[in-house]
């Protein structure tokens, strides 16, 4: 964020392959090549970041397969985010939105419906071919500051510029904002969405550590990055999804818009809580190996009793929980996941398969370990029967606890 050398090693977790590796029956025996997770405190300007960068086209251009419309709870979200934007910033249909990691097209097929026109930006080829033969005009590449001035060239200036989920993904996000800045029409806002530290911090989530999510963002370094690339910060929201994320308002250096105290409140919070010293984050490892205990002794009660247990939900963050805790094929039979570009696949290192939620009712488990902790709320109202006929959830965290 800032080119600072003075890094502080703060968390580290156990090393995993990259968390969407996800092995088919035939390649069960060969070796997965495992990637530091360290975390790292930038002393002068607060970011935390991961110490190692996997080759992004190791982790998106090839097997790739976490898609937005998979979620209804986050398709929902992004239903009512663009409401929300083009009422707030008056976008019409002479309107160019961009969506930088726009996924399989979910967001910007809404904005597509109001009769904006649309571009996507995305490097999951696969995905984002598949986007395009569904309507939505998706470019299969990585944004940056070279292809903005392409993009500027053959598509003309952006009204609005989103991206949801992709900030934490980004190595070079200087060159990115940049590249936004040179993309932007004069009075045009870059909204994103992004996973907040505080809520990372505050319920010790530890598992959105992974080698995806190279950046764990608080509001202090945003505003300095935006500032060397010639923008402001105008706004940030607290929202919801992901378990805790801000929605940051920006525009080019004295644009329209006026600044909102939403920016200097969040700012100090973070003061509050101690996220611009190393120290605080020295302490977030001993929260989380206390999670762990509590979890291990929640679990093996279950075994004891000669209980079984499935997982629900096959994020990339499973893999990281899954691996630090030491939950392996002997606590879990099987995960069911909605994603049917996962089911029939077998997760890193442990090799549990990956079945459809159908599961849960035809080899009825005891328990269900929500994996997918993001959506518990959902996946326990949709599984209701479960619940009521068969077993109980069992909820990781904060405080790992059973859900009748």
């Amino acid at each position: 964020m800032c080119d600072s050398k003075r890094l502080s090693k703060t968390v580290s977790l156990s090393p995993t392959p990259p968390g969407n590796d996800f092995l088919t029956i035939d390649e069960l025996g060969r070796e997965e090549q495992l990637y530091p997770l360290d975390l790292y405190f930038c002393e002068d300007c607060y970011h935390v970041q991961l110490g190692h960068v996997v080759d992004p086209l190791v982790l998106y251009q090839k097997n790739y397969t976490y898609v937005s419309a998979t979620s209804n709870h986050f398709v929902n979200h992004l239903k009512d985010y663009v409401f929300d934007m083009i009422r707030k910033f008056s976008l019409d249909s002479n309107s160019l939105v961009v969506d930088i990691g726009s996924n399989d097209g979910t967001c910007l097929s809404f904005f597509q419906d109001n009769g904006m026109k649309v571009l996507g930006i995305d490097p999951a080829t696969e995905i984002a071919q598949q986007a395009t033969e569904n309507g939505v005009e998706t470019i299969a590449d990585f944004f940056n500051y070279d292809l903005s001035v392409k993009l500027r060239r053959e598509y003309g200036a952006a009204n609005y510029v989103t991206s949801h989920n992709a900030c934490a993904h980004i190595d070079h996000l200087l060159d990115v904002v940049k590249g936004v800045e040179k993309l932007l029409d004069d009075d045009g806002v870059f909204v994103l969405e992004v996973g907040y530290l505080v809520d990372v911090y505050t319920n010790t989530w530890f598992d959105t550590i992974y080698h995806e999510h190279l950046d764990f963002h608080t509001v202090a370094p945003f505003e300095k990055l935006f500032e060397r690339a010639g923008m402001e910060i105008i706004g940030v929201d607290r929202i919801s999804p992901q378990g805790g994320s801000i929605r940051v308002f920006s525009q080019k250096k004295n644009g329209k818009f006026q600044r909102e105290n939403s920016v200097d409140d969040l700012i100090n919070l973070e003061h509050e809580m101690g996220l611009d010293k190393a120290k605080t984050f020295y302490e977030f490892e001993d929260k989380i190996n206390l999670v762990r205990k509590k979890l291990h002794q929640l679990i093996y009660d279950v075994k004891n009793n000669n209980k079984t247990i499935a997982g629900f939900g096959a994020p990339t963050k499973a893999t990281t929980l899954m691996n630090h805790f030491g939950i392996d094929e002997n606590i879990l039979d099987f995960i069911v996941d909605d994603n049917p570009l996962k089911q029939g696949l077998y997760t890193p290192i442990s090799h549990i398969p990956v079945l459809s939620a159908e599961a849960l009712y035809e080899k009825k488990p005891d328990y269900v370990l929500i994996l997918a902790w993001n959506f518990a709320e959902p996946i326990m109202k949709v599984h209701k029967k479960y619940s009521e006929e068969i077993g109980q959830f069992i909820l990781p965290m904060p405080t790992p606890q059973i859900v009748g």
